[in-house]
């Protein structure tokens, strides 16, 4: 333990969470490094790419409608639509406008085509699906027999619902059903079943969709797409070359970021707190993956590394009296009220100024857009909403759900991590979204972070409420209606489900933000399903799942059979 750390200890009782070392290290990041950062991979790549826009007009052109929604939905999750955005959009706009009659669709062309329509924007009702899903409680068997492909879309389908579609609803809880079934009957009978059906049942099972990171499923993907008997190998080629490229260059770009964390000092002498710079790139990673967003996951990676040590410093370490003093100090952005603070947290301080105004300044110079009072007040927010609960913990106080809940949304991150993409993906800035931003009015915003909070809450809660931490929603909702913890954790879900229909309904009424900010919003939400989805990831407890996301994201490419090299010339 360092000096500073031992002086301020001497005569003060701090608590320790005994957080788990992070798996990954400085010398783990410095010692990554891959071949497809060089000049023959990326020609290689951009002969693919042209070879797949070919075959994608082909097939516009000449193909039916499910074979063009196959296609559009294949490139989509193998990672690499946004090489094609253009030609997609225009498709869709195609599709859309000529009014192909839903009834003449089989049951996975019409889901498909309904939810590649919603996932873009498009006006769709859900009524094409009232005949179908009437027919289908009526006859679940024949459905599960002879049309799980159809059933599979369905469900994925019904994730797109807005609030009050009970029509999807329906939709959703028969397929369930049925999908759960279908698993049940293939574990008991190997010989007979389909093994990429179950693969896929299987996979959007656990998260569908609409509610995975994009980096995630296209590593999934990948490697399903491999094992269809209808694989094109161009295609396949090209999303693992494309992969295998952005993997390189997000090495480049963490080895940056680890020599800035290793200069800055602080996981040394705040030893008390999580080391987690490697799994927040992975995080920025999986709320905007293309390669043009580099500066974004880089000053997101380093916000998120030091909102991690606030965090620590808030919930296990610091007195009431010093963390008053640090918020009063972060409120007023003013370097002379460090004069009373302990060392360790003269140190989290300047880290904390310097860093943000140094992103605030890089801004200012290209693009003469001055961001630092908005920075500013979305870390004095961060900051003031870690304080309430800390008041919670030291006064005893349970708060009510909804209480938990109006401060909860903020210190899961408040509108740090918007605010910063916001300006940081090279959007256009209009005087709405600042304004919406400055007040904290953005209901998709909200949506997104309150999920965050409610999935965090699900893993964590049961080992915080252990080491004596300030009660989480779920001991909320306890306390103030007297269900158990069972009824309390479904309660929990059930507001997820109906979160993300907020969510989905209101970036097509409401939103005055760009495309790619709503992308980055709900990656974000998704990002949360995938840190949660096995164990508390974040929080050190890392399974091999999570771990084989890591190393398959940064460190091990995926394999590229020499026969499809000599696929073309």
């Amino acid at each position: 333990m360092s000096d500073m750390m031992e002086k301020s200890q001497q005569f003060t009782t701090r608590r320790s969470a005994n957080y788990e070392a992070s798996a990954w290290g400085h010398d783990f990041v410095q010692s990554l490094k891959s071949d497809y950062a060089e000049e023959n991979h990326t020609r290689r790549s951009e002969k693919l790419k042209e070879k797949v826009r070919i075959m994608f007009a082909d097939q516009v052109c000449r193909g039916s409608l499910s074979s063009t929604l196959k296609l559009i939905d294949g490139i989509q999750r193998l990672g690499v639509s946004y090489h094609f955005d253009g030609e997609i959009r225009a498709s869709l706009d195609t599709i859309n406008k000529k009014n192909y009659v839903w009834e003449k669709d089989d049951l996975f062309t019409r889901a498909l085509r309904f939810r590649l329509l919603r996932q873009h924007r498009y006006e769709v009702s859900q009524d094409v699906f009232k005949r179908l899903i009437m027919a289908e409680m009526m006859n679940t068997s024949s459905a599960c027999d002879n049309d799980m492909e159809g059933i599979l879309s369905v469900y994925e389908a019904s994730f797109y619902a807005f609030e009050g579609e009970d029509v999807l609803d329906e939709a959703q809880k028969l397929t369930t059903k049925i999908l759960k079934e279908y698993l049940l009957s293939s574990a008991n009978d190997q010989e007979n079943c389909n093994c990429i059906t179950e693969r896929f049942v299987r996979h959007a099972l656990e998260l569908p969709f609409q509610w995975i990171a994009p980096r995630v499923d296209a590593r999934w993907y990948i490697d399903t797409y491999e094992m269809m008997q209808d694989t094109d190998p161009v295609l396949l080629e090209f999303a693992k070359l494309d992969f295998n490229i952005l993997q390189a260059k997000y090495q480049d770009e963490l080895k940056h970021i680890s020599r800035w964390w290793k200069g800055l000092g602080c996981i040394e002498i705040l030893s008390f707190s999580r080391n987690r710079f490697v799994e927040m790139f992975v995080w920025t990673v999986w709320c905007n993956f293309e390669p043009e967003f580099d500066i974004c996951r880089a000053e997101l990676t380093k916000f998120g590394a030091l909102a991690t040590l606030l965090d620590d410093t808030y919930d296990v370490y610091g007195t009431l009296d010093e963390l008053n003093m640090f918020t009063d100090a972060v409120e007023r952005w003013d370097v002379n009220k460090m004069v009373d603070l302990p060392d360790y947290m003269k140190l989290l301080f300047l880290a904390v100024y310097n860093t943000t105004n140094a992103i605030a300044y890089e801004v200012l110079k290209k693009r003469s857009l001055d961001i630092l009072p908005y920075l500013k007040k979305v870390w004095a927010d961060f900051c003031n909403a870690y304080l309430l609960e800390a008041k919670w913990y030291y006064s005893g106080y349970t708060p009510t759900f909804e209480e938990y809940m109006d401060n909860g949304w903020v210190s899961a991150s408040g509108y740090l991590m918007p605010t910063y993409a916001y300006f940081l993906e090279g959007n256009e800035i209009t005087k709405e979204g600042l304004e919406c931003l400055k007040n904290r009015s953005s209901d998709l915003v909200r949506y997104s972070l309150m999920i965050s909070r409610l999935l965090d809450d699900l893993q964590t809660s049961s080992h915080e409420q252990e080491r004596g931490d300030t009660p989480k929603s779920i001991e909320c909702y306890m306390h103030q209606t007297g269900v158990t913890e069972a009824i309390a954790r479904e309660h929990i879900k059930h507001m997820i489900h109906d979160l993300w229909k907020k969510m989905n309904g209101d970036e097509y009424t409401r939103s005055i933000f760009p495309r790619q900010f709503v992308d980055f919003v709900q990656n974000y939400a998704r990002g949360c399903h995938c840190i949660y989805q096995f164990k508390d990831w974040y929080g050190g407890n890392a399974g091999p799942e999570m771990k084989n996301r890591v190393i398959s994201l940064l460190a091990k490419p995926i394999p590229i059979k020499k026969i499809l090299v000599k696929c073309l010339t």
